[in-house]
């Protein structure tokens, strides 16, 4: 346990704070695990939860509610959690998959935000009433000033005056918090108020329905007089005049929520609690909805239009992308129909353009009141939507200030404009980052973006094509706003070789290779500098451009819309390029190609926002190959920290939290060290497992079964005899281990290798004779059926008995089932590690990444920051695997490490606490094979009277999400 470690940095707190209600606690001396147990029972609360379903734990003197006797390591954990949050800064906890770190974040979060709500309730209460004993004292008079002269109680008035101002706050916060606890318990109680808002929105809807069929029938008798003969869909891919900042001064700061500002609310104290998939995120609500918090929490879950749309003429799209531009689309021609005056007839008409129905003030208002007086996950927000047609995706949103909880993805929340658009503000309030183990490479990710030429070529044609089309229609500020963009995408192409009035299919690269730029020295090659990038972001994000060429492109790009007359004739150019271009082969997604395809200047104005960045946090690389569709425009994000820096920054506590966190110098270093967070700010927080010690056996193992020595270093690896030895490991292995034996390579091409090589020499079949061999198939699709069939085989050897034991899983490091699986039980009884997955040192990005860190990183222990960066990135592959096994109190299992690099000092102390107090470094074979078998044989008898059959055939589907 390394709980120890917080008695330093806040054994203040044991005199200067102190738990509601008169409660007892103590931080100080050991820490968690000394701390004095206190008899009392924690003071009253605004979160209340439900009485008799909970059992208390009590550590340090603050009592968790809990829904079931806990581990001593949660109430560890939960201690640990209440102090970071009381002291502010940012804490790392490790809590291993199976020993319930969800529930532990809830209650032990949750009972601080209960314990502030209640201080903060007493320190309003105490603010208004020291105006009234001011007011009492100030009316009995008293001498004058001898300083000023004047009466004593014009000075108390003076002195007095930001008390006052401090109780007019109180006063006004405490009615709007009664205001709403009423509105809400209203609802709770009262169920027909909860279908009077949808019977009106049904009127309202017959309402709109025959108003804009008289419109109709009126528009037919009278007839249009337009510029162009263009239809009704037509008409709406042309751009609204655009008016830039500078011209609209008087508007500056409104939107498209402009006229829902009296849905705003003042931010209470809550914590934002996100995770990496849709998945997790519905699995988290469901740990809420059955804690003791679950009645009383008013919890909101986000997420993207792409699962939170109701309308289904939107959802279609497929694309998030199309639907985000579509859903911004319908809103700003609501806001336009209602500016718009009545036009007379006879006179030229606007064509009516689609509204979202759904896009109501009273509906949503309703929705955003019925979110929190129950805690519902993504889908019953979704089942919601739909029943009061109200927008779950806005409705969730205006949820937010008064929420306590607040669920959403990652992108959300590190994202900074998804996060300003979405109404998130993070002053003084608490984040928690949940399954943080690769939020570095996260933050990376969002922030990095690449482009091929054949994007670039393809966009330029479309633009180009759209530009000819409506010439006439379009005004003057929007024609430069496009000739900017079209030069911008000529000299992209230009910087790559190519041109972009030539098929970039047939357009060969004179001199392939990848060239690495800094941002300034990229504008000044692509002659570009000249050009403001942020006034033509932003005119991209106003007025929809990619979202207005791909309702051309969808118009005018398909064959089957070819037509032949003169009107006409002008986009046939634009359908022979595109049908040139779709000559292309087949890719794995088609989906994502068909979006790359038919809108490209989406993708485009992710590497324009891409290169705002400052010039020393990134690099451009220029990846020519072959011709010009092949070769890639990419920014590569160097320094995360500069996008996490402003989530420190405004939070009160941060807490970054995980099942494997080792090693954690690259959150210290490259991500905290880097957003200016003091050393003495961040603790450290990690457990051990519940498993007792006997239930797991990690080996590092150093030779094989002929006394080869195991390095599976890339020079080496490739050698028959290497790959011989780890066959003949894992022959050994399957003759005593039961049920599944889970085998990680470090690549999928030496996995091809090895088992190209296996079958070669008769090893496969060998193995085939005790365990079903299965392979990680490379299409995330194919993914659950082979696990399916993996556990059915299990299982069917279980029950059968026999010479066939089970099965044999080949996966690989980094792909589709090293993280986020469970092979619980008999699912994963041993882990293998074949050799060490270190990244690949010649990929460009790496590089430039290493280079980046050896001149702006300290050395540690001696050694250069690119090559602990390196390690530490094969590491945290190694310990995501491998705790794939244990998954449960009773499970057990063997990890069986093929390297004997594993038991230098520098790699062995990266690995998790709770497996490096347990491994056994074997010089050779024998003694290892000894403590497998013994372990076998002793698991055996264990598994008959310990474990209980699972109703569910696949546990490991639960966790999964592809």
């Amino acid at each position: 346990m390394r709980a120890r470690r917080w008695a330093g940095p806040i054994a203040w707190l044991a005199l200067a704070l102190s738990p509601p209600g008169g409660v007892t606690s103590d931080y100080g001396g050991g820490g968690a695990s000394s701390a004095v147990r206190s008899k009392r029972e924690a003071g009253g609360s605004t979160m209340a939860f439900e009485a008799g379903a909970a059992v208390g734990a009590r550590e340090g003197g603050v009592r968790f509610p809990f829904p079931f006797a806990p581990y001593r390591i949660q109430e560890e954990f939960m201690a640990a959690l209440y102090r970071a949050l009381e002291a502010g800064g940012v804490g790392i906890f490790e809590s291993p998959t199976g020993t319930g770190k969800s529930l532990s974040l809830i209650c032990g979060a949750l009972t601080w935000l209960r314990d502030y709500e209640e201080r903060k309730l007493q320190d309003e209460a105490r603010l208004l009433q020291e105006p009234e004993q001011r007011d009492r004292e100030s009316s009995l008079g008293g001498a004058p000033d001898p300083a000023s002269g004047e009466p004593a109680w014009v000075a108390q008035f003076v002195q007095g005056k930001a008390a006052r101002d401090q109780a007019d706050r109180a006063k006004e916060e405490q009615i709007k918090r009664k205001k709403r606890e009423e509105r809400l318990e209203k609802i709770r109680h009262n169920v027909q108020l909860k279908y009077a808002s949808k019977r009106k929105k049904c009127e309202d809807d017959e309402t709109e329905r025959l108003l804009q069929l008289s419109k109709e029938i009126l528009s037919k008798e009278a007839g249009s007089d337009v510029l162009e003969q263009l239809d009704h869909n037509e008409e709406e891919l042309i751009l609204a005049e655009y008016e830039s900042d500078e011209e609209k001064k008087v508007g500056a700061g409104l939107d498209e929520d402009d006229d829902d500002d009296d849905l705003e609310e003042e931010h209470v104290t809550k914590i934002y609690y996100c995770s990496r998939t849709h998945s997790q995120l519905s699995q988290f609500v469901h740990e809420v909805q059955k804690s003791p918090f679950g009645k009383e929490t008013r919890l909101v879950s986000l997420g993207s239009r792409q699962n939170l749309c109701v309308n289904e003429e939107v959802r279609h799209l497929g694309a998030i992308q199309l639907i985000n531009d579509r859903c911004m689309e319908m809103q700003k021609n609501k806001h336009e129909k209602k500016n718009e005056g009545e036009e007379t007839v006879g006179k030229r008409r606007r064509v009516s353009r689609a509204v979202c129905p759904f896009y109501s003030y009273e509906q949503m208002q309703f929705l955003r009141d019925e979110v929190l007086v129950d805690v519902k996950d993504i889908e019953q927000l979704v089942t919601l939507g739909k029943k009061t047609k109200a927008c779950p995706y806005y409705g969730s949103r205006y949820a937010i200030p008064a929420a306590q909880l607040v669920v959403l993805p990652y992108q959300m929340l590190l994202h900074e404009s998804t996060r300003n658009a979405s109404g998130i503000k993070l002053k003084d309030q608490v984040v928690i980052i949940d399954e943080a183990h690769n939020l570095i490479d996260t933050i990376t990710c969002i922030y990095s973006a690449e482009v091929s030429g054949s994007q670039l070529c393809c966009a330029y044609s479309q633009l180009l094509q759209y530009m000819e089309r409506y010439r006439k229609r379009l005004k003057a500020k929007n024609l430069m706003y496009i000739k900017q963009i079209l030069y911008l995408l000529e000299r992209f192409v230009s910087v790559l070789g190519g041109n972009v009035n030539q098929n970039p299919n047939t357009q060969s690269i004179s001199q392939a290779g990848t060239e690495l730029k800094s941002i300034n020295d990229f504008l000044f090659q692509s002659q570009i500098d000249n050009i403001n990038l942020f006034k033509v972001q932003r005119y991209c994000e106003k007025s929809l451009i990619s979202r207005k060429l791909f309702g051309f492109v969808e118009r005018y790009g398909a064959p089957s819309t070819v037509k032949t007359n003169k009107e006409n004739q002008k986009t046939t150019g634009l359908q022979n390029f595109l049908l040139t271009l779709q000559q292309e082969p087949e890719k794995e997604d088609p989906e994502t190609d068909q979006l790359k395809m038919a809108s490209p200047l989406m993708h485009i104005e992710g590497f324009l926002s891409a290169l705002t960045n400052a010039n020393q946090d990134g690099r451009v690389i220029l990846n020519r190959q072959g011709t010009i569709s092949q070769s890639r425009l990419k920014f590569l994000l160097l320094n995360p920290a500069v996008h996490f820096a402003e989530v420190v920054k405004e939070c009160r506590a941060v807490i970054i939290a995980g099942g494997t966190m080792q090693p954690v110098a690259d959150f210290r270093e490259q991500l905290l060290s880097c957003a200016g967070m003091a050393a003495d700010r961040v603790v450290e927080f990690s457990c051990g497992h519940v498993i007792p010690p006997e239930n797991i056996l990690p080996i590092i193992l150093c030779s094989g079964p002929s006394n080869q020595q195991l390095e599976f270093i890339y020079q080496k690896r490739d050698q028959p005899q290497m790959m011989d030895e780890a066959g003949r490991i894992l022959c050994n292995l399957c003759n005593v281990v039961p049920g599944g034996v889970v085998c990680f390579f470090p690549s999928y091409e030496y996995e091809k290798q090895v088992y190209t090589h296996w079958e070669g020499t008769g090893l496969l079949t060998r193995l085939a004779t005790k365990k079903k061999i299965f392979q990680e198939p490379k299409r995330s699709n194919q993914v659950e059926q082979v696990l399916a069939e993996y556990a059915k085989c299990i299982k069917r050897c279980s029950q059968a008995g026999g010479h066939m034991t089970g099965a044999l899983l080949f996966s690989v490091v980094g792909g589709k089932m090293s993280e986020g699986i469970n092979f619980s039980d008999d699912l994963g009884r041993c882990v293998v590690m074949v050799g060490m997955p270190y990244p690949n040192i010649k990929s460009p990005e790496l590089q430039e990444k290493m280079a980046w860190l050896d001149k702006n990183m300290p050395k540690t222990a001696g050694q250069a920051p690119s090559r602990v960066l390196t390690e530490n990135l094969c590491m945290k592959a190694v310990n995501q695997s491998i705790g794939r096994a244990i998954r449960h109190q009773k499970d057990f299992a063997s990890i069986l490490l093929l390297d004997h690099r594993y038991a230098h000092p520098a790699v062995f102390n990266k690995l998790p606490q709770w497996i490096k107090e347990r491994t056994l470094i074997k010089i050779g074979f024998g003694q290892a094979f000894a403590e497998l078998r013994k372990v076998s044989v002793t698991s055996s008898v264990c598994r008959l009277h310990m474990e209980t059959p699972t109703k569910d055939p696949f546990p490991f589907m639960h966790s999964f999400s592809p």
